[in-house]
């Protein structure tokens, strides 16, 4: 009956069914919002080789916020789940809220960054912290035995670390929240800060309106900083962002890049950015909260296009539950 059913739609189709008609026979063509089942914040997006990963937060109760996840594709639509990549079993001086993965790859070992223990003082033990594996699925280890950085430093609170390579090859941490941000550089072998010509350790870059959620990335040699702002469980949270002309700014806020959609969904924020090699799309990875969501740890993680107008500057993002088309990475 099967084969009879498509040899009688074939026939139907005949001088009738446009391309765009025929395809949807073929398989999954866009990847849907959210892009995979459960909640999940705080998403890094990054290629390595022929694969996309995103690295997010496994959105729960921080109790119970204690390992991490990660999803592959080649394609953008279909998702491979990677299972506990990493937890506090491997991080002994963690012991809740792992969150807001970090990760590249470097000498042929994937380096993770990731906040832990949500601290509030310097009293307590915790902060940013870097893991190691041999593989982007992991598993993960911890590579220093403590946290890369516990102080509080400039009024922001040690989390949401972002690394960002530069041009010259040097290694930075971005990070921060309390709505300050902070910018540092890594030793080469990411075992520890390295002090700035002036002898300081820190610069502080903290745009108007930042919150946290920092992200960089460079485009026609200008510095793009990103960030969110508003509160995380409520649905003012959104990205905003700014560009300089190096990883110390001066950051001047330009607009509001991606906020809720009563339409679509709420709490959009805590993002990262993807353009394939050899390509002009860019895409944003981002979580949202779905309309009608009461818990505030109801977040799902989703991908969107990212636009530029002929100025440079972003075009608002447009949130969908259509996602993005497939692209095959060469």
């Amino acid at each position: 009956m099967k084969n009879l059913f498509y040899s009688f739609l074939a026939l139907a189709c005949l001088g009738s069914c446009s391309p765009k008609t025929a395809t949807q026979f073929s398989g999954k063509q866009s990847s849907g919002n959210p892009v995979f089942p459960g909640w999940y914040a705080d998403p890094e997006g990054i290629i390595f080789g022929k694969q996309y990963w995103i690295y997010p937060t496994y959105s729960a109760p921080y109790t119970k916020q204690v390992f991490m996840d990660a999803f592959s594709s080649k394609d953008l639509v279909n998702w491979t789940k990677h299972e506990r990549i990493i937890d506090t079993a491997a991080v002994k001086w963690a012991w809740r809220c792992m969150w807001a993965p970090s990760i590249l790859q470097k000498d042929n070992k994937y380096f993770l960054f990731f906040s832990a223990n949500d601290i509030q003082t310097e009293k307590e033990h915790g902060g940013i912290g870097v893991a190691v594996a041999d593989k982007p699925e992991g598993p993960f280890k911890d590579y220093l035995g403590k946290p890369l950085l516990d102080k509080i430093v400039n009024k922001a609170q040690p989390i949401d670390q972002y690394v960002f390579h530069d041009k010259d090859g040097q290694y930075y941490m971005i990070y921060g929240g309390w709505g300050r941000c902070n910018i540092t550089k890594l030793k080469n072998d990411f075992t520890g800060l390295i002090p700035f010509e002036d002898g300081n350790t820190f610069r502080e870059i903290t745009p108007k309106g930042y919150v946290e959620g920092p992200l960089m990335f460079i485009r026609n040699n200008k510095y793009y900083f990103m960030w969110s702002e508003g509160g995380w469980t409520g649905p003012d949270y959104k990205v905003a962002y700014a560009i300089g002309d190096s990883p110390f700014g001066p950051f001047e806020r330009i607009g509001t890049v991606l906020e809720q959609d009563a339409t679509v969904a709420r709490g959009a924020g805590h993002h990262s950015v993807l353009q394939p090699p050899g390509s002009k799309d860019w895409y944003i990875v981002y979580h949202r909260r779905p309309l009608g969501a009461t818990d505030g740890n109801h977040r799902e993680t989703c991908i969107d296009k990212m636009e530029f107008d002929e100025n440079g500057l972003i075009k608002p993002v447009k949130m969908t539950f259509e996602g993005v088309r497939k692209h095959l990475l060469k």
